[in-house]
């Protein structure tokens, strides 16, 4: 029998999601590096739980390596894998697939939502320096000029030396894009209900109400997840209190934002937003926000893409090779912790 280097038995596991997915974060090399540290079931990948081959593969497996695509494993599910005691799931947010029978049953869960975080915080800051620069739109005015602006006469306005940032929650993608922002000349402020003032002052920010964040900042940055009482968390009130000309940069879901609120301040050009998300995604064809010139509206790209994945692949493989030793997860989900979590 296979083992781990510590002489352990290596786990049974197989891969549960897309085969799209699959084929995106698990090409051969990485397939290969998973299979030094599982017993990997070969291909192809459960996308069904239903099949007889899935039925077969869930009876032996220990360990589940999840991606985008994965169907819930739920109770019927648990019945048919009656040695399964761990997933690890090489993409963000689990909760569309692990299930609270998951929770009940002790199945352990281990996420590579730190690792997805770090391109969505990349993506956030450029947009912040871009829009404090006004990039988009001084490009924009050189396409159709074909002249330079006088740059001598550029609004005090523009720059971003000693800009106000606004961070709503300090989620992972929150804290990454706080980090990220450390060497520049900016002000951060922070909303997050569930940070105390030692730990935003740990974070080198200044904690503050979510009215005084809106209304003192050049930019929002809303990185609040999907929750019940998140849905239009950023709301008519909030965005009517913004200054002129403030961008609001959302890459978080797009139903957190008043959307309807939204296309009013922007179309009255009393804001500017980034939007990587929408609701729904993608906006039907006629939707307003497609023709407002101070609104850039970005394909939901600012999370793993392209090489990126292998990011995940690595983060995934290392977790697996990880609870395989003995040593537990690095990236643990915590049950306890879902109600705050994307």
């Amino acid at each position: 029998m296979p083992t781990t280097p510590n002489g352990r038995p290596r786990p049974r596991a197989a891969l549960a999601m897309a085969p799209d997915a699959a084929a995106a974060v698990f090409p051969p090399d990485a397939l290969a590096a998973l299979g030094q540290v599982c017993d990997l079931v070969p291909g192809p990948v459960l996308d069904d739980f239903a099949t007889e081959r899935a039925a077969a593969v869930l009876a032996e497996v220990e360990l589940l390596v999840t991606g985008w695509g994965c169907p819930p494993v739920d109770a019927a599910v648990l019945a048919a894998a009656p040695r399964l005691r761990a997933v690890v799931h090489a993409a963000g947010s689990v909760r569309t697939h692990v299930t609270q029978e998951c929770w009940d049953r002790g199945i352990e869960v281990a996420s590579a939502a730190s690792a997805n975080a770090l391109p969505v915080a990349e993506y956030t800051v450029a947009m912040i320096l871009l829009s404090g620069k006004r990039v988009l739109e001084r490009a924009r005015d050189l396409r159709a000029t074909r002249r330079r602006d006088a740059w001598l006469s550029t609004p005090r306005e523009v720059g971003n030396f000693g800009r106000t940032v606004g961070i709503l929650s300090a989620s992972l993608i929150g804290r990454r894009v706080i980090e990220l922002l450390r060497p520049y000349d900016l002000r951060i402020l922070l909303h997050d209900p569930y940070v105390t003032d030692a730990e935003a002052a740990a974070l080198g920010v200044a904690a503050v109400g979510i009215g005084e964040l809106f209304a003192h900042s050049d930019v929002v940055s809303v990185h609040t997840p999907l929750l019940p009482a998140t849905r239009g968390l950023v709301s008519r009130e909030l965005i009517a209190a913004m200054r002129p000309g403030a961008v609001l940069i959302n890459t978080a879901r797009g139903a957190v934002v008043d959307q309807d609120a939204l296309v009013e301040a922007a179309a009255d050009g009393r804001i500017r937003a980034v939007l990587d998300v929408t609701d729904p995604e993608v906006l039907p064809p006629e939707h307003p926000l497609w023709d407002t010139d101070n609104v850039l509206i970005t394909p939901h790209l600012a999370g793993s893409q392209g090489n990126e994945w292998e990011r995940l692949a690595e983060l995934a493989v290392t977790e697996v090779a990880r609870w395989a030793s003995g040593l537990g997860f690095a990236h643990p989900v915590r049950p306890e912790r879902l109600a705050h979590l994307a």
